[in-house]
């Protein structure tokens, strides 16, 4: 599990491989990931928008950006967390993701919170060590 807490907004990342997933038979290599959001402030916000960077094994980046998660855009009140299940195909065996996203608070001030950054391997995938 991978963990960030910026402004008392802690989000964890479980990535998971997935080897029976349909773009594997197309070269493709498929993780999920699993995203817990928790309110841990007193100030009620709100998730807009997304930006994530995913780099594969091979060191191309494709950065990705959009409204929300997963088609919603959360209200945390204090104390309250969302959690999402998404996924992402690369033509490597490995890679990692990073990202941000874009809050508001109930007085309108928009700020950045930290996605840690994840790693994407695939068990098959031989780890060398520097």
């Amino acid at each position: 599990m991978y963990r960030a807490v910026t402004r008392q907004i802690e989000v964890t990342v479980e990535p998971n491989f997935m080897p029976e997933h349909p773009s594997v038979a197309k070269g493709q290599y498929f993780w999920s990931y699993t995203i817990v959001i928790t309110n841990s402030g007193n100030e009620t916000v709100q998730l807009r928008t997304r930006h994530w960077i995913i780099t594969d094994a091979t060191g191309r980046k494709q950065e990705v950006r959009g409204e929300g998660v997963v088609g919603e855009q959360p209200v945390l009140a204090p104390g309250e967390r969302f959690e999402y299940t998404s996924g992402v195909p690369l033509p490597t065996a490995s890679g990692f993701m990073t990202g941000r996203y874009q809050m508001v608070n109930e007085s309108g001030e928009k700020f950045e919170i930290d996605v840690p950054t994840f790693s994407l391997d695939s068990p098959d995938n031989k780890r060398v060590l520097n």
